[in-house]
């Protein structure tokens, strides 16, 4: 599948930029690793680190955030917990006499 640049002149393999990515990881001394993983990998530290998932969804392409929930439930319901945690340990200090 060929993709347009952003100036809109010629295309991109995905084959070239599969290539690049593990020419790049080579020389790090890093894995091979799938293109998708690097994906996932973006969205799981987006989220946890406080990007709205209305707008992860609109980076990814997502025709839904609703989608995205439903792709990352496992991210977000870890994150529900660390909230319901911290909600707790706020309000267990602040009703100890």
């Amino acid at each position: 599948m060929a993709k347009r640049r952003a100036n809109g002149e010629g295309s991109i393999r995905k084959r070239s930029v599969l290539h690049m990515l593990q020419r790049v990881l080579k020389r790090a001394g890093l894995e091979r690793i799938r293109f998708h993983d690097l994906r996932h990998t973006f969205s799981v530290l987006a989220l946890q680190n406080g990007v709205d998932v209305k707008t992860l969804s609109s980076m990814l392409g997502h025709y839904s955030a609703g989608f995205t929930l439903d792709t990352y439930a496992h991210v977000t319901t870890s994150m529900q917990k660390q909230a319901a945690n911290a909600v707790g340990s706020f309000l267990s200090g602040t009703l100890q006499p």
